[in-house]
């Protein structure tokens, strides 16, 4: 399948917050919302998109199965709770959120278990987040050689995660990048500062350009109108190759993500 280049983040998003902000994103033209099971805002986010009157076909949804919900006998059941809470008959992608902790239900049980979703149409799509090489090339082995529509990773101007993405890519699996702003520690780079001066541009915007030539697809997340409306004018930000290697000098392995009770051993 054909993932969107540019989408809408939720995480932390909540109540009358992430209506609004699904409200005011799909307003300005985002069509692709991202979401999971363990954000707790798919009811909401469900409101905000049977209010818009956009056309369910227009609109590219993802959700992300949490890890209490891995067996065989909860994962189906529990993406059907979510599509009932996001006012949906199926969602365009499915994503296994964290790799099992401590493998505490083993991935042939809990890929199979998604790969049934797709099979009874509940699902468009499936794929994985925050998975290793090793994890990503055990999945593979699952599922099979073209099978996973996407791996979603923390990439940002401070993690660029290479040998992650270039095994992705070897494979085939499209790379989709969250945290692309690293919680706005990227924002007064001055290397970024100095790129975007240089376009006419934000910092914002040069990071997500960054990563969208890069080939990844991004969703940011931002509860602003003008926040919003900016982040999309990176779709028409073109970087030169002197931007983008002075880019990849900023990397400094720095990962905002990193819970200790669910992350894997880190490349």
């Amino acid at each position: 399948m054909s993932l969107p280049a540019f989408g809408l983040g939720t995480f932390r998003l909540k109540g009358q917050t992430v209506v609004d902000t699904v409200t005011q994103a799909l307003a300005l033209g985002y069509r692709a919302i991202d979401t999971a099971q363990i954000y707790e805002n798919e009811a909401d986010i469900g409101r905000a998109l049977a209010a818009s009157g956009v056309k369910r076909d227009a609109l590219h949804l993802t959700t992300k199965i949490w890890v209490d919900n891995f067996s065989r006998d909860k994962l189906i059941p529990s993406l059907k709770d979510s599509l009932l809470k996001l006012g949906t008959d199926r969602v365009d992608l499915t994503l296994i959120h964290w790799p099992s902790p401590a493998n505490a239900v083993p991935m042939d049980e809990y890929l199979g278990a998604l790969r049934e979703a797709r099979e009874q149409g509940l699902t468009g799509a499936i794929g994985v987040s925050n998975f290793t090489v090793a994890l990503l090339q055990q999945a593979i082995g699952i599922v099979g050689s073209g099978e996973l529509a996407t791996l979603q990773i923390e990439l940002s101007p401070y993690l660029q995660n290479r040998k992650v993405v270039e095994f992705a890519r070897s494979q085939g699996v499209h790379v989709t990048s969250y945290m692309t702003l690293a919680y706005g520690k990227v924002l007064n780079d001055p290397v970024l500062l100095k790129i975007a001066e240089a376009h006419g541009a934000t910092t914002a915007q040069v990071a997500l350009a960054w990563a969208m030539q890069q080939g990844y697809a991004v969703i940011p997340s931002s509860t602003k109108r003008e926040n919003l409306a900016s982040n999309m004018k990176a779709c028409d930000l073109r970087l030169s190759d002197d931007d983008l290697a002075h880019i990849a000098t900023l990397d400094r392995n720095e990962r905002q993500a990193n819970p200790a009770s669910l992350a894997p051993a880190w490349d």
